[in-house]
C-alpha cells in the first residue's frame, strides 16, 4: 500500500492525472482489507489492486468514467450481484470500493514524506469527495470543508490511527460526532501505522531470509549479533539495521520502542547470548518471542531461565523451537516456518490448514 501512496505522490507531483480506487468495505472472503489502493493513470498505468486481480479490469473501465468527468463513485461486487463472474470475484466475497481522481488538494505529499520517516499517519477521504484530511502526530494537512468537520475527522482518524485500522467513519455533516447524526458524511480512514518490529538477535545464516522475508511483509528488521565478522551489514541487504552490539544489552537501550507488534527471534542457541536477552524480551511488551534450538536446548534454556528469574507466565510466552512445524528444511524453509508463526500469533490463526476448517478464510 506505501507503494501506491509514493506512485500517487509522484504521478500528482509531476502532473500526471490518475484515479484512486480504494477498498471501503469486505464481506466474508476478500483478499484486501479496507484501506488497500489501486492507482489507474489516464495513460493506462496501474498500480497496486484492490481484489488481487478479480475486479481489476472492472475498476479501471469506472476510472475511465471519472477522467471523463464523471464524480467519484462507490461500487459494490460480490457473489451475489449479477455481473460478479463476469468480474471474477468468485470467491465467496463482497468489496466496497471507492473511485474517485487524484486532485491537487490530496495531501500524498505529506503522506509519503511521513511514511519515508517512519511517522505514523492517516488518509482521509470522504466518500462524497469533498476535501481531504492527513491527520498524524497532531497535525492536520488538507480540509474537509470546515473547521468542526476537520476537528472531528481528525480525532476519529486519530483513534483509528491508534489502532492500526482502516475502514470507513460517520461524522454529522457539521462536524457532529457519531455515527446517529443525520445529515451525515462517511469518510475512509486509511491507517498507516509504524511499521511492526522484527528484532533478530543472532546474525547466522537462519537470521538472512529471515531478514529478508520479513522485511518483505512489511517489518523494520534490525539484526544484532556481538560478533562483528557476522553483523555485516553486506549479508542482510533487506535488514534496516545491522548492530554490533551484546543482544541483552541492546536490547534494554531499545525496550521502550518494543510492544505488542514487536517480534524478538533469538537465533543463536548458545547461552551467554540468548539466556540474558530472553529474559529481558519475555518480562517486555513484545508481542512474539521466539527462540531457535532443538527440544534439549529448550530443555536446558528454559532451566537457565528460570535460573535467571523468568516467572512461568514468562515462559507460557516463549516459542521454542520456534516455528510452525511445516517439515521445511534449511535456512530459507525455516525462515517461512517463523514467519508463518509470527503472522498467526499477530492474527490470531490457529495455524491449521484451511481445508480442517469450515468458516471463511481469509477474512479481513
Amino acid at each position: 500500500m506505501r507503494h501506491v501512496i509514493d506512485q500517487a505522490a509522484a504521478w500528482q507531483s509531476s502532473g500526471t492525472r490518475c484515479v484512486m480506487a480504494t477498498v471501503v468495505r469486505t464481506w466474508g472472503s476478500a483478499p484486501h482489507g479496507p484501506g488497500a489502493s489501486m492507482l489507474v493513470a489516464q495513460d493506462g498505468r496501474v498500480v497496486g489492486s484492490v481484489s488481487g486481480g478479480c475486479v481489476e479490469s472492472a475498476v479501471i473501465a469506472a476510472a475511465e468514467e471519472v477522467f471523463a468527468g464523471g464524480p467519484p463513485v462507490v461500487e459494490r461486487w460480490g457473489v451475489g450481484d449479477d455481473d460478479a463472474f463476469a468480474v471474477g470475484l468468485t470467491c465467496g466475497g463482497t468489496i466496497e470500493v471507492l473511485i474517485r481522481g487524484v486532485g491537487p488538494d490530496a495531501p500524498l505529499g505529506r503522506v509519503a514524506a511521513d511514511l519515508a520517516a517512519g511517522v505514523p499517519v492517516a488518509l482521509v477521504t470522504p466518500l462524497d469527495g469533498r476535501g481531504h484530511l492527513a491527520v498524524g502526530g497532531g497535525a492536520v494537512t488538507g480540509t474537509l470543508g470546515g473547521p468542526a468537520v476537520d476537528r472531528t475527522a481528525a480525532l476519529a482518524a486519530e483513534g483509528m490511527l491508534g489502532r492500526g485500522v482502516s475502514g470507513p467513519v460517520a461524522i454529522g455533516e457539521d462536524g457532529s460526532p457519531g455515527p446517529d447524526c443525520l445529515p451525515r458524511r462517511e469518510l475512509l480512514v486509511q491507517s498507516f501505522a509504524s511499521r511492526p518490529g522484527l528484532l533478530i538477535f543472532g546474525a547466522t545464516e537462519f537470521a538472512r531470509p529471515l531478514a529478508a522475508f520479513g522485511a518483505a511483509l512489511g517489518h523494520r528488521v534490525t539484526v544484532c549479533d556481538a560478533r562483528a565478522v557476522f553483523a555485516d551489514p553486506g549479508r542482510f541487504p533487506g535488514a534496516d539495521e545491522v548492530v554490533v552490539d551484546r543482544p541483552d544489552r541492546w536490547f534494554h537501550a531499545h525496550e521502550a520502542l518494543v510492544g505488542p507488534s514487536t517480534a524478538v527471534c533469538v537465533l543463536t542457541h548458545e547461552p551467554r547470548f540468548d539466556v540474558p536477552v530472553l529474559a529481558r524480551a519475555l518480562r517486555s511488551a513484545a508481542g512474539y518471542v521466539g527462540a531457535m534450538g532443538s527440544r534439549r536446548t529448550h530443555e536446558d534454556r528454559v532451566g537457565r531461565l528460570r535460573e535467571a528469574g523468568v516467572t512461568e507466565a514468562g515462559l507460557g510466552r516463549l516459542r521454542s523451537p520456534i516455528g510452525l512445524d511445516l517439515g521445511g528444511r534449511g535456512p530459507e524453509e525455516t525462515a517461512l516456518s517463523v514467519l508463518a508463526e509470527i503472522v498467526a500469533v499477530r492474527r490470531g490463526g490457529s495455524g491449521a490448514p484451511l481445508t480442517a476448517g469450515t468458516g471463511p478464510v481469509h477474512v479481513l
